[in-house]
């Protein structure tokens, strides 16, 4: 990469580092995972900047890298219930900032206990407000399978949150 490029790779990154990070937060549930998708995304950006640059959408590309590591992730660490932490367990955790009001901390609960698929299925079409065939297209599956997908993951979160089914319901 020379020197304009990365240069332009850098503002990039800075600029957006925290809206990836928001998602990846979203879509894994922990500050570090979520820290280290960013991280990787960002180094597989890195490597195809020059390209992805000249496309005009790096913003799709990394949320695309998001989405498909998350996934790849959960494939390879399905049964271990571990996550990395900055500080010993034995230390109080600390406190989300952005979690100030009731319904973030019951939904964020609600969110814990998903799959990282119904978890990315929801993060795609209610935080990013995408459309069900571009999610498909995100995650490999077909539409149907989205479809279905969110109507499973509503129905879970009704019942694992009923003080939160007025606000599913307009969903």
């Amino acid at each position: 990469m020379d020197d304009a490029a990365e240069r332009e790779f850098r503002e990039y990154v800075a600029a957006r580092q925290g809206a990836h990070y928001r998602t990846a937060y979203l879509l894994t549930g922990h500050h570090e995972d979520a820290q280290d998708l960013v991280q990787a995304a960002l180094t597989r950006l890195a490597a195809h900047w020059p390209r992805v640059q000249r496309s005009g959408s790096p913003d799709a590309y990394v949320r695309r890298i998001l989405y498909h590591q998350r996934v790849s992730w959960w494939r390879l660490l399905r049964n271990r219930r571990e996550h990395a932490a900055a500080e010993l367990p034995d230390q109080p955790s600390m406190v989300d900032p952005a979690a100030d009001s009731a319904v973030r901390v019951t939904l964020g609960a609600a969110l814990r206990q998903l799959t990282p698929k119904q978890r990315a299925v929801i993060v795609l079409r209610y935080y990013e407000d995408r459309p069900e065939a571009e999610i498909a297209e995100i995650l490999g599956c077909s539409v149907g399978t989205v479809r279905s997908q969110v109507h499973r993951t509503l129905a879970r979160l009704r019942v694992l949150c009923p003080e939160l089914a007025l606000t599913l319901e307009t969903a």
